[in-house]
């Protein structure tokens, strides 16, 4: 298949792919988006949607993204279902080939793809998505208010979504698999000096219950020690703080990225260490990773996309 000429290459569909192509579309850069192995991003998988502006009334994960993308669309963004294979960012135009068979030559390329929370693998955690399950305490913590949560983790992020749900919730456990917290020692005092957290030190998860939402949670208390003991605790929320993984594979070899991942930006600006390459949304941003702050990345990534082709072309 013949190679396709760009001006501008969006890859990843989320709230930051989404932006950039509105504001490329726009500027009458013809852009051309990929949505990815999920297309939406993360928020498809949000049952509602509190704190994005313009919804007064909260919109669901699914509307709110296709939303975005129909506002895209209709301003000229030719959207394409597919997913990236290869890169080569080692001279402009930017090359990228994708599982369609076609390798797209782009004089401004814009990454949006994302990133992944970790989970634990069990198959309640799927079973239990978007009905108890979550993997940002900012984003669902407010429908948990005056109720039992548990977050599983020991470092900075997990004492940070326990504190902010102990502002919220009437109780929050936490699940740490070790005898000790890994988070530093000031988060760990904030959370030893909270009434309603406890931790479940040497705990690990086996899996979640409840007849329609997540009702409870069954761990285990020593595993594999003389001393093992199963235990239950009945929670309504059940919150994943150990980690995120930056979908940014396929661009490392080119691009800085910082120990976990995270492709390196100007500070307060989307442009990565090669010209004309700009990255926006989650793969940006070990920090927020906020639909509402990757919006912005977006837009500012299309405005940076559009001024440097400007200058370059």
């Amino acid at each position: 298949m013949e190679n396709e000429k760009l001006r501008c290459l969006i890859i990843g569909s989320g709230p930051a792919g989404y932006t950039a192509a509105i504001y490329a579309s726009r500027a009458n850069l013809e852009p051309v988006l990929y949505e990815g192995i999920q297309p939406g991003g993360q928020l498809t998988i949000t049952t509602e949607v509190e704190n994005f502006p313009g919804y007064p009334e909260g919109v669901s994960g699914q509307q709110l993204m296709d939303d975005l993308k129909l506002q895209a669309s209709r301003l000229g963004t030719d959207i394409r279902q597919g997913v990236a294979t290869a890169a080569d960012l080692s001279a402009r135009p930017y090359r990228v080939t994708f599982d369609d068979g076609r390798t797209i030559e782009a004089q401004a390329l814009i990454i949006a793809t994302g990133a992944a929370a970790r989970y634990l693998g069990l198959p309640d955690e799927k079973k239990y998505a978007g009905l108890g399950v979550s993997a940002c305490a900012t984003c669902d913590g407010f429908f948990y208010r005056r109720k039992t949560v548990a977050v599983v983790g020991g470092g900075d992020t997990a004492c940070e979504e326990a504190l902010y749900l102990s502002s919220l919730a009437s109780k929050v456990y936490m699940i740490v698999r070790k005898d000790r917290l890994r988070a530093s020692h000031v988060m760990q005092r904030r959370v030893m000096e909270a009434s309603n957290i406890e931790i479940l030190f040497e705990h690990n998860t086996l899996g979640l219950y409840g007849e329609k939402a997540v009702e409870g949670a069954m761990l285990v208390k020593g595993m594999g020690t003389p001393g093992e003991e199963r235990v239950s605790i009945d929670i309504d929320g059940f919150f994943l703080a150990i980690g995120h993984t930056p979908n940014s594979g396929l661009f490392r070899q080119w691009l800085d990225t910082d120990e976990a991942g995270y492709i390196k930006t100007l500070p307060g600006r989307p442009c990565t260490r090669l010209a004309g390459v700009f990255a926006a949304g989650d793969v940006a941003d070990p920090r927020y990773r906020q639909a509402v702050t990757a919006a912005a990345s977006g837009c500012m990534a299309a405005i940076e996309a559009d001024r440097y082709l400007l200058e370059k072309l």
